[in-house]
């Protein structure tokens, strides 16, 4: 007979496993990012949102934010606990009812202990009570929230979340909102989708505003000050709610006279890209000294230099191409940028088609010829370009110029084929450049791997194609400027972030 000797420090352990059941003792924390390689500490893991119910309080002269937020999720694994991302200071936690433990860590960590272990596939709330001064705080070096003379807005990329509420920030957790904030009696307060109701009590206003439709954590906006809101709608039918700054000064009316044609420039590009994919529509221009524009879902925001030199509608059709390149689908990964923004950069150029001010091969003739092997912008990946060149004008430019390619290459009947159905494909969800290769390659027909990995891959400038009579190798020698070339050049700022 063998004996088994239990030393007692063994003996304790094993007590202490049976005591613990073996459900309990397989949770384990859910990771602080969730995965992007550009941004490691971007996102949690361990669960997926599915609503966020935001009830505010700000106070413009302060630049004070109180805030209880409800969110309503699963857990995607056994949890011992998991995180958020917030940057203000935190009252009170509660998970499914019960109080539970929190701490900071890192430059935006909300790390939550429940009361009981999660288990995995079941339903999550999370109350969190919290306030604190946004402008105050700062993460990785800078801040997404921006003051004004009468307010504040919350308004960037790749974050803006974390300065007004907790969230798993990253566009891979998409979820609906209802935004509700309470502002001083003529003070407004601006944010996504329809605006559900206002009321007045005691010298506050309260806003209800609800997006009903999956939306990332960074394309959620607020914006508080004294604005002069505008309502129409398009032919579609889609409710349009334009909001301008009461102190926009000498841009004011260039910054109308752009920002109302949104309801126009939505229903022309929906011949593209198919029908507008939300149920409400419009922009907002705040004071503010920011010099970018931003594709904010259903309500993009633009800054007032946007307008400096008179009316700019090509910016309203980047922001609003966005709207499907973007918004309705959304980025997997930081890295698959191209798809956002070379696709709304290809959008100017067809509005500039449109406009009779140039067309889509003319620019990118000329884009092509403008920049010598030896330019720094060949160096840009546009298909990985690093976050170091995320928004780098090249991502932009050399990313349109890509789009035009592929659209000489699959011929127009596929290349438009493609445009409007790729967000249909992939609506509410997220996709990468490579389903977006396989894609194009399964409606036309063609193998593209080489041009994609020439155009968006290669630090190198690629040798001008000769397959077709539109090619680049067709072009002139020194193409002549487009009409249109400096309108588009001046949204450049839009990448400034």
């Amino acid at each position: 007979m063998h004996r088994r000797i239990i030393v007692p420090g063994a003996l304790g352990a094993a007590l202490l496993m049976l005591a613990i059941p073996a459900s309990a003792a397989a949770h384990s924390p859910g990771a602080p990012g969730i995965g992007d390689p550009y941004y490691p500490a971007y996102g949690n893991g361990g669960y997926d949102v599915s609503h966020y119910d935001l009830r505010l309080k700000y106070q413009p002269t302060t630049d004070r934010l109180e805030g209880t937020a409800t969110i309503l999720a699963r857990t995607t694994a056994d949890l011992s606990r998991f995180n958020l991302d917030l940057l203000l200071d935190v009252g009170e936690v509660r998970v499914n009812g019960a109080k539970a433990s929190f701490t900071t860590s890192g430059e935006q960590e909300l790390e939550i202990t429940p009361r009981k272990p999660l288990d995995k596939g079941a339903p999550l709330t999370v109350v969190v009570r919290y306030s604190g001064v946004p402008s105050s705080k700062q993460a990785f070096g800078f801040t997404s929230w921006h003051r004004t003379p009468d307010g504040g807005i919350a308004a960037n990329e790749p974050e803006a979340a974390a300065w007004w509420f907790p969230s798993n920030d990253h566009p891979l957790d998409k979820a609906t909102y209802d935004v509700s904030v309470q502002v001083p009696d003529g003070t407004q307060a601006i944010s996504n989708g329809t605006l559900q109701s206002t009321s007045s009590r005691l010298g506050w206003t309260r806003w209800n505003w609800r997006s009903d439709q999956p939306q990332a954590t960074y394309l959620t906006t607020l914006a508080v000050g004294r604005f002069d809101l505008t309502t129409g709608t398009t032919e579609g039918g889609i409710p349009v709610v334009n909001a301008y700054s009461r102190d926009l000064g000498a841009n004011d009316g260039a910054a109308r006279a752009s920002v109302e044609r949104t309801g126009e420039v939505a229903d022309w590009l929906s011949g593209y890209f198919g029908p507008y994919p939300f149920n409400a529509l419009g922009g907002y221009v705040p004071n503010t000294t920011t010099g970018y524009a931003l594709e904010t879902q259903t309500r993009p925001f633009y800054s007032p230099r946007q307008f400096a030199n008179g009316s700019n509608v090509s910016v309203v059709v980047h922001e609003l191409a966005h709207q499907w390149y973007g918004d309705l689908v959304s980025v997997r990964g930081w890295k698959d940028i191209w798809i956002n923004e070379g696709f709304a950069r290809y959008a100017q150029w067809l509005w500039s088609e449109h406009e009779g001010e140039g067309t889509a091969q003319e620019l990118a003739d000329y884009t092509y010829a403008s920049h010598p092997a030896d330019d720094a912008f060949w160096t840009v990946k546009p298909g990985d370009p690093g976050p170091e060149n995320q928004f780098d004008g090249a991502v932009y430019d050399r990313g349109a110029l890509a789009v035009q390619v592929l659209r000489n290459e699959i011929g127009d009947d596929a290349f438009f084929t493609v445009l409007k159905g790729w967000p249909a494909k992939y609506a509410h969800g997220n996709a990468s450049v490579a389903d977006f290769q396989r894609y194009a390659e399964e409606v036309s027909g063609k193998p593209l791997a080489a041009l994609f990995d020439a155009w968006l891959f290669q630090p190198s400038k690629p040798d001008a194609p000769a397959e077709s009579a539109r090619s680049l190798s067709k072009a002139p020698a020194a193409p002549v400027q487009p009409r249109s070339w400096r309108k588009i050049a001046a949204t450049n700022d839009v990448h400034e972030h």
